[in-house]
């Protein structure tokens, strides 16, 4: 089990591509798009940050505006988004608070000779896990750059494209407090 950053991360990642391939097709006449998406949901985390039997109920809200237009009349579409996300993490009657701020841009994006893109993502934010008691027991501010391979299949119609992560180009900068080192203590009463 990833720490709530990484989560964050991955869930914004999956969630851009997605808003990007339903609103391109909107950008690639030259419109600027704007659009938000809200999700709320709960569930259960099963051997949280690989402890087995620790389960973790998470009530979690998420929030991302985001922006696709073309840099130039025949520019590739770039992608800007803003995102926060709130988690409550339950287990063994404590609660811990999880919240993180993400921005994401297309920094580069590079039309590779077999069509496909590949595209160079910029992320910085602040994520902090909070105790029972209110009090900040982790940190991971800082920013890193990782790649998306971007396949268009051959059409215009962006709800066809594949994306694939294809990993960090720099790793995160700034303090990367274990977060799973921080959580599983204080969900465990374990010192």
């Amino acid at each position: 089990m990833r720490h709530p950053r990484t989560l964050l991360l991955a869930g914004l990642v999956a969630v851009c591509a997605a808003l990007a391939a339903v609103l391109g097709a909107s950008a690639a006449a030259g419109v600027v798009v704007h659009d938000s998406v809200h999700d709320e949901r709960s569930f259960v985390l099963e051997d949280f940050c690989d402890v087995a039997g620790l389960d973790v109920a998470v009530d979690s809200t998420l929030d991302i505006q985001a922006r696709i237009a073309p840099r130039g009349p025949d520019g590739p579409l770039y992608f800007v988004s803003h995102g926060e996300q709130h988690e409550v993490l339950t287990a063994n009657g404590t609660s811990l608070t999880s919240d993180a701020v993400v921005n994401e841009k297309d920094h580069q994006i590079t039309v590779n000779p077999d069509g496909t893109l590949t595209i160079l993502v910029l992320a910085t934010g602040n994520a902090v896990l909070y105790g029972p008691d209110g009090k900040a027991i982790a940190r991971n501010p800082g920013q890193l750059r990782f790649e998306l391979l971007v396949d268009e299949k051959g059409t215009s119609d962006p709800s066809d494209d594949e994306v694939t992560r294809l990993g960090n180009v720099k790793g995160s900068t700034g303090r990367s407090d274990d977060f799973c080192a921080a959580a599983v203590p204080a969900l465990t009463g374990t010192p």
